[in-house]
């Protein structure tokens, strides 16, 4: 009989493939459109001098809302749902590599501390280009623009979505080059693959914890719904100073992760590493409860039948 304290976890060869990826991608869709405004602010946070023109989360919030609209909080949505794709490859990453490092170390931590680096390295490598892309749009305010590039409108005429991206595109690639599109990549990795392999051993090690201090009949989905963002905000927090110099290199236009740091902390001292965090975690947040409530819950749902009766949830 399983002990009921132990959290079972299910690997990748229990799993229906082609349940996992439909009900992935509408679950992550769902996510992203909850969760969108805060990525929105948290960037206009990072690349902003000082307090220029907000004073945290709630006043970007509120400003950008009277002043842009409720479309102005989705500013380069539709470019970022292409990360959906990369999100995809970094669940197949993560657990063919959970698989292929157990044979070699069965250790839990081990495990999700490799394959969460490895999942992110592979996830990054798609999504960087979009979130360039992205991250240009979410900069256009109403009239200006908070980085290097401003969507160009000749004839006053508002461009639909998607004119607005071309000319984005058209404008990074006449400046940098394809490489353009992989500005501040090194800088994305030092950041991901970190919070990635940071964030998986904490959660198992939050869920564990949480398991020790419940009674017995706790469900296991209730203290995995709590550890999800416990070590969300674990990650965020000791990255985050990663992610204020990733965002600028990527706004801004910077070839130097070390200049941008110099500068940053020329500028604004340590407390401008935590630009955003509150953001960061805000986000992260509802995310990433229903991010392991709907891929613990899936992963369930696809077990084989002869576990089924013989775990506890």
């Amino acid at each position: 009989m399983e002990d009921k304290r132990n959290i079972p976890i299910i690997e990748w060869e229990h799993l229906d493939k082609r349940k996992f990826y439909v009900f992935g991608i509408c679950m992550t869709m769902m996510i992203r459109v909850s969760v969108y405004p805060f990525t929105l602010i948290r960037t206009r946070l990072q690349v902003q001098k000082g307090k220029s023109l907000y004073n945290g989360t709630f006043d970007a919030f509120v400003k950008i809302l009277r002043t842009e609209g409720t479309a102005g909080l989705y500013r380069g949505f539709l470019v970022n749902t292409f990360t959906l794709i990369s999100g995809q490859c970094y669940v197949t990453t993560y657990e063919l590599t959970r698989k292929y490092v157990a044979r070699y170390n069965n250790n839990n931590a081990v495990k999700s501390l490799v394959a969460g680096g490895s999942a992110s390295l592979v996830a990054q490598s798609i999504t960087v280009p979009i979130d360039v892309i992205s991250q240009h749009l979410m900069m256009q305010r109403k009239g200006e623009s908070m980085g290097r590039f401003k969507v160009q409108n000749p004839d006053g005429k508002r461009l639909l979505v998607f004119g607005q991206t071309k000319d984005i595109i058209v404008q990074i690639f006449k400046a940098d080059g394809f490489r353009g599109f992989y500005r501040g990549y090194v800088a994305s990795l030092l950041t991901y693959i970190p919070n990635s392999a940071v964030w998986w051993p904490f959660y198992h090690f939050y869920a564990e914890q949480l398991s020790s201090l419940t009674p017995k009949d706790c469900p296991h989905l209730l203290l995995q719904a709590i550890s999800g963002p416990l070590a969300a905000a674990t990650a965020s927090t000791l990255t985050n100073p990663m992610d204020v110099i990733r965002a600028r290199v990527q706004v801004e236009g910077k070839s130097s992760i070390i200049l941008t740091f110099k500068q940053l902390m020329a500028e604004e001292g340590p407390w401008g590493l935590t630009k955003g965090l509150s953001a960061r975690i805000i986000s992260a947040t509802p995310s990433t409860i229903v991010i392991v409530v709907g891929y613990e819950t899936l992963k369930k749902l696809s077990l084989r039948p002869e576990l089924v009766d013989s775990r506890h949830w």
